[in-house]
C-alpha cells in the first residue's frame, strides 16, 4: 500500500501566539516538508487548491514543479485541482510540465472542490456546479489520451483536431477522481475506470463501506476490474498520545470552527475532537501505535491501495509538522506495508 501526505498549504494564525507566518515563508516550510518526506520514503505528496486568504496554493501545479527539483522519488499530486472552474487545456498543461521535471511523477486528483471561491473569481454560475465537472473531466481525459483533438462542448470553446503540448514524460497522467460521500461522483469514477480518492473528515470510517461497495460494483459492471483506491483522513503523529491531542487540537479546532460558521455547523469542542480521534472516529491523531492501528482498521475496511495523511488542518509549527512526518515515514509507515504486504 502506497502512503503519503496531503495538505491544503493554509496560512492561519499560530493558536499560541496568534501570529500569522508569511505566505513566503509558509511555502518555504511547505518544501522543506516535501523534501522530508521523499527522503524519508513516502510515496505521495498531495496539494489541495484552494483560493482564500487562509490558504496559499491556489496555483498547485506551480509548486509541486519547485518540488519536482527538490525530489527524487515521490509522487507529486494536486489534491485537489478543482477542474469545474478551471480549463482543462491548462490543467494538462501544467501536470505535464510538472510530469516532465519530475520523470514521470505527476498526478491529477480532479474534484468539483468543497469551497466555491472559484466559481465567481473565474466566471462560472454555481448553477452549473455538475454539467462543467462532466464537461471538463472528459476534455481532460481526451487530452491526456489522445496528443491530437477534436472536441465540443456546452462551457468551452470547441477544439477542432489541435494538438496540446507539452506532452508528459509518462504515457498518460494518472488522473483520480476524489470525493467526499457523493454516490453520483463514485458512479462516475467507477464508470469511467478511474482511480477513487475518498476523503473520510467526519464520522466513523464504516459509514463509507457502501461507497467503497458501490464503487466496485459499478466498476464491474463497466468492465474495468480491480481499480486503485485512496483513503484520506486528517491527522497529526507526535511521540505520545497525550502530546498529539494537545498539539493538534487548537489549529485543528480553529480551522473547522470557522469553516463551520460559515456552514451552519456548532464549532468543535474537545469533546468532540476527542471522539473523532479514538477508536471510532475518522481522525488520526496520536502516537505512531494509534496511527498504524487506524490505517489498518481502515485497510481491513476498504482494501484500499494507499493512504494520504492529512498533515495539518491549519498552520502549526513547521519543527512539529516536520517530527509528524518522520513518525510517520520511519515509524507508522513500515508497519502498515509490513502488515498489508503479509495478507
Amino acid at each position: 500500500m502506497e502512503l503519503g501526505i496531503s495538505t491544503f498549504v493554509e496560512l492561519t494564525p499560530d493558536q499560541q501566539t496568534n501570529i500569522t507566518i508569511s505566505p513566503h515563508q509558509r511555502i518555504k516550510d511547505l518544501l522543506e516538508e516535501i523534501e522530508l518526506a521523499d527522503e524519508a520514503g513516502l510515496d505521495v505528496f498531495a496539494i489541495g487548491e484552494h483560493h482564500r486568504p487562509d490558504f496559499v496554493a491556489s496555483a498547485p501545479a506551480v509548486i509541486l514543479g519547485a518540488a519536482a527539483a527538490k525530489t527524487k522519488k515521490i509522487k507529486l499530486s494536486s489534491a485537489v485541482t478543482v477542474l469545474s472552474s478551471d480549463d482543462p487545456v491548462r490543467v494538462f498543461q501544467n501536470f505535464a510540465t510538472v510530469d516532465l521535471l519530475s520523470a514521470g511523477r505527476a498526478e491529477i486528483m480532479a474534484g468539483r472542490g468543497s469551497f466555491i471561491e472559484s466559481f465567481p473569481l473565474f466566471g462560472y454560475d454555481l448553477e452549473d456546479y455538475d454539467s462543467l465537472f462532466e464537461e471538463k473531466l472528459d476534455l481532460l481525459l481526451k487530452i491526456n489520451a489522445n496528443e491530437k483533438i477534436s472536441w465540443k462542448g456546452k462551457h468551452r470553446a470547441s477544439i477542432n483536431n489541435l494538438g496540446v503540448y507539452p506532452r508528459p514524460y509518462q504515457k498518460q497522467i494518472p488522473v483520480w477522481i476524489a470525493v467526499g460521500g457523493t454516490p453520483a461522483s463514485v458512479i462516475r469514477a467507477a464508470t469511467l475506470g478511474l482511480p477513487l480518492a475518498l476523503a473520510i473528515i467526519g464520522g466513523t470510517p464504516e459509514q463509507f463501506t457502501n461507497l467503497v461497495d458501490l464503487y466496485r460494483r459499478t466498476a464491474a459492471k463497466s468492465g474495468h476490474g480491480e481499480l486503485p483506491l485512496a483513503i484520506h483522513s486528517h491527522g497529526y503523529i507526535a511521540d505520545t498520545s497525550q502530546q498529539a491531542a494537545d498539539e493538534f487540537y487548537p489549529s485543528y479546532s480553529y480551522v473547522m470552527s470557522k469553516i463551520g460558521r460559515e456552514r451552519g455547523w456548532s464549532a468543535m469542542s474537545r469533546q468532540q475532537y476527542d471522539f473523532a480521534r479514538g477508536p471510532q472516529g475518522a481522525l488520526l491523531t496520536g502516537n505512531a501505535r494509534q496511527v498504524i492501528d487506524k490505517i489498518l482498521f481502515e485497510h481491513s475496511l476498504f482494501k484500499n491501495s494507499r493512504y494520504l495523511l492529512h498533515i495539518s488542518v491549519g498552520t502549526m509549527p513547521h519543527d512539529k509538522v516536520m517530527r509528524s512526518i518522520e513518525l510517520y515515514a520511519t515509524k507508522v509507515a513500515p508497519e502498515v506495508r509490513k502488515a498489508v504486504e503479509g495478507k
